[in-house]
């Protein structure tokens, strides 16, 4: 089948946040365009012996968007311990699910904004100690596109549809 979510990459090169904060947004609007236009059975549709659905990697990824950035990189202890599970609860409709993670992307994306800078540190250790903004959105990048490739092969399994 041809691609048929085929986008470039972006093409940013005009300092290091805003290189890594280009390649975050565009992973991130890949796991976004991999789950619209379905229904919810096919969202929620288990294709995979794991619990991973198409619903459940946005949950997932809108628990460590404010994980990483909410907490860990701006010390809001609100996301301590936000849920980063794959399973959705029933009474949770996909607009909420999609509707939190991109409210989770426009929180983060303010604290980076806020930042001085990729060397700014984190508030809350990692491990046991500080770590960069650099480290964070680089992580944060990893995890994301790691799951926008699950998402890429739940697509395809659910209607055909590729491409990133």
């Amino acid at each position: 089948m041809l691609e048929s979510q085929r986008e470039a990459v972006p093409r940013n090169d005009d300092g290091e946040l805003d290189t890594n904060l280009a390649f975050l947004s565009f992973a991130r609007s890949c796991v976004l365009k991999k789950v619209a236009g379905l229904s919810e059975e096919q969202l929620r549709r288990r294709l995979v012996v794991s619990d991973t659905t198409l619903l459940g990697l946005v949950q997932h990824l809108t628990g460590c968007e404010r994980y990483w950035f909410g907490y860990t990189f701006a010390g809001d202890p609100r996301y301590a311990d936000v849920n980063v599970d794959m399973l959705v609860e029933s009474d949770r409709s996909p607009d909420q699910v999609i509707a939190d993670y991109r409210a989770a992307i426009a929180e983060s994306d303010a604290h980076i904004s806020a930042a001085a800078g990729p060397d700014v540190r984190t508030v809350q250790p990692v491990g046991d100690s500080p770590l960069t903004l650099r480290w964070v959105l680089a992580h944060m990048t990893s995890e994301t596109v790691r799951h926008a490739g699950h998402a890429d092969v739940l697509r395809e399994l659910v209607d055909g549809a590729t491409g990133r």
